[in-house]
């Protein structure tokens, strides 16, 4: 019996918030298993992400949508930063066409997919505003194409309880195997992150690690899974 082909997106999140994340999310490209990354326009270190992407056009590229980043402590969420008020749909549309606008302005194409920081997309009003780009861009929005989106490789619970167990090389291989056929993305923050203030920080060294491990290789070879970016899955 034939086996049923499966492909596989490995995407990194965060391309651009600060130069220690753009030099793991490069190493994970150049010596890992990632094929394609979202960018945070509204960074400083956009600008050396977005060179790089420009010099290496097998590196597919996303918009990663950046309304603002929380984290949670004593028993609650508190804001780390926001550039609008979540609730404010009129805010977000334009805060949304604006960084596809500046994407635009740094890479010099549309992007080849749609995601958002902390998947805030995936809140009402938000996800209008996204929805309709997508649409208009006709590229995938994470979680509503025909691309299966897996959030598992992560290293923390919902509110920031390290669980390191869970990007380990052999947590990943066992997510390898088990991958159900068409096209999934498996989303990915590796990084430095030394210089930026984030509640997700000792975890992107161990997924850099993870991502680059020779055991992960030889596991995608055994079960013949074939790792593809958006540019493939969508032509462009």
């Amino acid at each position: 019996m034939t086996a049923v082909p499966r492909s596989l997106i490995v995407n990194a999140d965060d391309f651009g918030q600060s130069a220690g994340i753009n030099r793991g999310v490069i190493e994970a490209y150049e010596r890992g298993i990632v094929t394609s990354a979202s960018v945070m326009v509204c960074w400083p270190a956009a600008a050396a992400a977005a060179s790089y992407a420009r010099a290496h056009p097998w590196l597919s590229v996303g918009l990663h949508f950046d309304l603002g980043e929380w984290t949670f402590r004593d028993g609650g969420w508190h804001t780390i930063y926001m550039w609008v008020d979540p609730d404010d749909s009129s805010a977000v549309e334009r805060e949304a066409r604006m960084q596809l606008e500046r994407y635009r302005d740094l890479l010099g194409h549309d992007p080849t997919h749609l995601d958002s920081h902390q998947h805030i997309h995936r809140r009402a009003g938000v996800h209008e505003a996204l929805e309709r780009i997508a649409a208009e861009l006709q590229v995938p929005l994470r979680h509503c194409s025909s691309v299966h989106h897996c959030g598992d490789f992560y290293g923390q619970s919902q509110t920031g309880e390290p669980l390191p167990h869970l990007i380990a090389a052999t947590t990943l291989a066992a997510m390898l195997r088990g991958l159900p056929a068409g096209v999934t993305e498996l989303g990915c923050h590796p990084g430095y992150a030394d210089d930026v203030e984030s509640m997700y920080r000792a975890e992107r060294r161990i997924e850099l690690r993870t991502l680059c491990a020779n055991e992960i290789r030889l596991v995608i070879a055994d079960e013949q899974i074939r790792l593809v970016s958006f540019c493939d899955v969508h032509g462009r």
